[in-house]
């Protein structure tokens, strides 16, 4: 598999008043694509730091991050934008969809930033709507209207509608029930299944389990990895491995 990100002594520090907070500490990491890749470690080791800047979302304060050979972190706030918009796809714990427009209105926005073709974006939107098990009867309403599973479901969608390289989901089951983080994550495991390139923050064990690759940050730094290999439902054993591992880790 060829490598799509590659972060090279990556630090980041936060400066307040006469302290500095050192948050990532001369950090390497690769992502290939069609990885599915999950981000684990204690509050405050930096996960979501880490997600911010591989996206071009954050600047680091030293270090490199390339994107198939050409290093983003050099590129300019508007350049960044673009790498982003061109690139990347979004999912975070809260959806932060628009609640003023309807479903399908706030996945248009996104649509229409990348392709100015108004009747395929509708195509696609409504396509990938259906995909995520949200029925026609939902996409002219409001936020406010569906539950919080179908609202994170929209907001995968609004993430993949214009075809990224790369998702970057940050605790995206977070404030989700049990059966609306499984509907989320075989959501995202299909996308994955498809060959899209996912990373993800998490600090739950059953949302880990559907990454091919498992990263432990403590204290801004790789502690450990563990290759799991694509998800199979129901394999015991892979939650036995995930489970040994995060133990040697100390979580």
């Amino acid at each position: 598999m060829s490598e799509l990100l590659i972060a090279k002594d990556l630090c980041k520090t936060f400066s307040n008043e006469n302290t500095q907070q050192h948050v990532l500490k001369n950090l390497n990491l690769s992502v290939n694509k069609g990885d599915f890749t999950v981000v684990m470690g204690n509050s405050g080791s930096g996960k979501s730091t880490l997600l911010y800047a591989l996206s071009g979302m954050d600047r680091p304060t030293l270090g490199s991050i390339a994107y198939e050979g050409e290093e983003i972190s050099k590129y300019n706030n508007d350049k960044l934008a673009l790498f982003r918009r061109k690139h990347c796809g979004f999912v975070f714990q809260h959806n932060y969809l628009n609640d003023t427009m309807s479903i399908l209105d706030n996945i248009m926005v996104s649509g229409l930033l990348v392709s100015k073709d108004r009747k395929a974006i509708v195509k696609k939107a409504k396509m990938l709507l259906n995909k995520v098990g949200l029925e026609e009867s939902c996409f002219n309403k409001f936020p406010t209207q569906l539950s919080g599973g179908e609202q994170q479901r929209a907001a995968v969608v609004r993430g993949v509608i214009n075809s990224p390289d790369i998702v970057f989901a940050d605790e995206p089951t977070g404030a989700l029930n049990s059966k609306n983080t499984e509907n989320v994550l075989n959501i995202l495991t299909e996308f994955n299944n498809e060959g899209q390139t996912i990373v993800m923050v998490t600090h739950d064990m059953k949302s880990a389990r559907r990454g091919n690759r498992i990263l432990y940050l403590n204290d801004g730094v790789i502690m450990g990895e563990l290759n799991l290999g694509k998800y199979v439902s129901g394999d015991r054993e892979r939650h036995d491995k995930l489970k040994a591992f995060l133990q040697e880790m100390g979580w």
